[in-house]
């Protein structure tokens, strides 16, 4: 499993956890697209922000793999602002390559760029 050095590990000041120590004994975490409603929790959407802005930061318009970041947080931008970048995609590997899709990041997330 890929360990992305210098990725924040979670949201300053919360619990929001954007990367995990080591793999999963029980199988690895299958990343889904969650739908974001509209009246999600305003720490939920801050979360969702600051772990963008760590994706772009970290990768910007580089394929990265999935390596140690939090399926649970990925897959709130999953088939959105980050998009798979293999075919065919393994939702359950943790070498499985993403890319971010910077338009829409710009959209959803302008102060993320």
């Amino acid at each position: 499993m890929e360990k992305h050095r210098g990725f924040p590990s979670r949201l300053p000041g919360t619990d929001f956890q954007f990367t995990i120590r080591r793999p999963n004994k029980k199988g690895v975490t299958a990343i889904i697209r969650r739908e974001r409603f509209a009246d999600r929790k305003p720490a939920d959407r801050r979360a969702d922000a600051g772990f963008v802005k760590a994706l772009v930061e970290q990768f910007w318009d580089q394929t990265f793999e999935r390596g140690n970041l939090d399926a649970g947080r990925l897959s709130w931008l999953f088939e959105r602002e980050v998009v798979a970048a293999e075919d065919p995609f393994d939702p359950e590997s943790y070498d499985a390559l993403l890319k971010l899709d910077l338009d829409l990041i710009r959209a959803n997330f302008p102060d993320a760029l």
